[in-house]
């Protein structure tokens, strides 16, 4: 991915240097590392933009085994690095350096959302506190926001402090947070019942609906086909061992 930002940003570092709208595509030799230029034309059936398509009539003048959605390209000179170039390059390459950072924590977390995580407290804000959260396989941890809402009355955290919560949503987009946590959400309490219940867990038990009302109180509907079980008892324990 390093190297496909590095061509991206020569791209535009090459596109600067016309004062037309051109396509152009570089490519790096992962071994050397130099790299050439192209400037390329999408072959289309109608030209929109002369200087971005051309026409497959065309196309073919020069190779008859090109068809509509090839590219045709010509190799011209490639940028130097002066001290606008390297700018645009350096930009260019800490966007795609960011959003690849952004597809791995979607990827990573995705699929576990609606399971509990445990975070560490990095900032308190008055509508929310962000924490950190391990991350395999990349280099810091990500990033996760507990809004206001989704946190119970009168919480209080401080930076440092390790917390836990159920992940809810793991968004995509380009900008803001992905990835969000709720500590007041029935989804909290149901996967709380599922670790410290072990016939929820072994999926024994089901749980059919939960309703919280956060810091007051608290129900769920259970069921099971083990006539053998009480589940309300195994959910609530001796004299309410697990309330």
């Amino acid at each position: 991915q390093i190297f496909e930002a590095l061509e991206s940003a020569l791209a535009t570092a090459t596109k600067k240097k016309y004062e037309q709208e051109i396509d152009v595509r570089v490519e790096i030799d992962r071994k050397s590392g130099d790299f050439d230029t192209f400037r390329r034309w999408l072959i289309v059936e109608e030209v929109t933009m002369p200087t971005k398509e051309i026409t497959l009539e065309a196309a073919r003048f020069e190779d008859e085994s090109l068809n509509v959605g090839d590219y045709v390209e010509d190799q011209i000179e490639s940028v130097t690095f002066d001290r606008i170039t390297t700018q645009t390059a350096k930009q260019v390459i800490v966007q795609k350096v960011r959003e690849a950072e952004r597809a791995m924590v979607v990827d990573q977390f995705r699929d576990q959302e609606g399971e509990i995580v445990t975070g560490v407290v990095k900032k308190v804000n008055r509508d929310n506190i962000s924490l950190e959260i391990k991350s395999e396989g990349m280099a810091g941890n990500a990033e996760a926001v507990i809004l206001r809402e989704d946190m119970l009355p009168r919480e209080n955290f401080r930076p440092g402090d390790r917390i836990r919560g159920v992940l809810y949503a793991v968004r995509p987009e380009a900008r803001g947070a992905q990835l969000f946590v709720t500590r007041s959400k029935p989804e909290m309490l149901i996967e709380l019942f599922r670790i410290e219940v072990p016939e929820i867990g072994e999926e024994v038990i089901e749980i059919k609906a939960a309703a919280r009302d956060p810091g007051s109180r608290a129900k769920i509907a259970v069921k099971t086909n083990d006539k053998r079980i009480d589940p309300v008892g195994a959910c609530v324990g001796m004299r309410g061992a697990h309330e």
